[in-house]
């Protein structure tokens, strides 16, 4: 049995935050969300990290989080940069700064994974429960005729923010606990009615239950994913060249449906009674460090410096 890896995908600037919300601190110690994310992987038996990290913060990151990482964990950098793994006859287009998702940040790491692996956002607080039953699971994944995917499941009442939109996987899931579809919503808002999307700017809403769930991008892949990913990734690249150029996006949601759709993979969808936190936007990040404080009182972490 292989030990499961986990993946931090640190490259995104936080545009809708307005900063670097990776490194910036929630907790009564000056902890980061990684913070604790790391110390509920090292809990659940995570021993190696690859953090995955745009270059222009590399210093910062190693000062803030890798070197006291690094006191606890085998770690690993790989840096998502816009032309990072692309495809022979590609180029990255004038004026594209950002890099090309979250499905091109998984495919970076794939020379530094070679083993089942958890991926998360590095601003995502998951709980520890769910570190927990994802661990347990990829400890005994194995592929078959189909890949042995995994995912933590979250109720989308719980994952949306008062202060603007959010993007999330909305999942269908079968009575057996596996996933059959999941679409990326990009724009849903918490609304008096329930969560509702728009894919027209306002125009008109789509309300689907509260208690639907969501993908949190918590996902356990095995490293089959990899070669799936570089064979669709020049396919992705031609159409976004020619529709949205400078932000189009290769994201992990879009890619597992189209694995569970074409039946080249299945997904456990995992529960987790613990409730995800997530500062999206600046005026969330007040509920985010209460919610860690309160769970510090509550003795689920000791009151000081994490991974220290």
């Amino acid at each position: 049995m292989q030990k499961p890896a986990l993946v931090v995908m640190a490259a995104g600037m936080g545009s809708r935050y307005g900063g670097l919300k990776q490194i910036d601190p929630v907790g009564r110690h000056g902890e980061i969300i990684m913070d604790y994310s790391l110390y509920d992987a090292l809990e659940a038996g995570f021993e190696k990290v690859v953090f995955i990290i745009n270059r222009k913060i590399e210093q910062d990151f190693y000062d803030v989080i890798g070197r006291r990482a690094e006191k606890h964990l085998e770690v690993r950098y790989v840096f998502q940069q816009p032309d990072a793994m692309l495809p022979a006859g590609f180029s990255v287009p004038e004026g594209r700064v950002k890099p090309w998702g979250t499905a091109h940040a998984l495919l970076c790491c794939k020379n530094d994974v070679n083993e089942p692996f958890a991926a998360i956002n590095a601003d995502d607080y998951y709980g520890k429960r769910a570190f927990s039953v994802l661990y347990d699971y990829l400890k005994n994944a194995k592929d078959g005729s189909k890949a042995d995917f995994s995912m933590v499941g979250y109720l989308a009442k719980n994952t949306l923010t008062e202060h603007g939109s959010v993007a999330r996987g909305v999942c269908e899931v079968d009575n057996n606990g596996e996933l059959v579809d999941i679409v990326e919503r990009l724009k849903i808002f918490k609304t008096p009615e329930g969560p509702a999307y728009t894919e027209d700017d306002g125009q008109t809403f789509v309300h689907f239950p509260e208690d639907n769930l969501v993908s949190m991008n918590f996902f356990g892949f095995t490293p089959s994913l990899f070669p799936a990913l570089e064979a669709r990734f020049p396919e992705f690249l031609t159409e976004a060249l020619e529709k949205n150029p400078l932000k189009g996006e290769f994201l992990i949601p879009q890619e597992v449906g189209r694995l569970l759709q074409a039946g080249r993979a299945s997904v456990r969808v995992l529960s987790s009674p613990d409730r995800w936190y997530g500062v999206t936007y600046r005026e969330d990040k007040p509920e985010v460090m209460q919610a860690l404080n309160d769970l510090t009182d509550a003795g689920a972490y000791p009151d000081k410096k994490l991974l220290d």
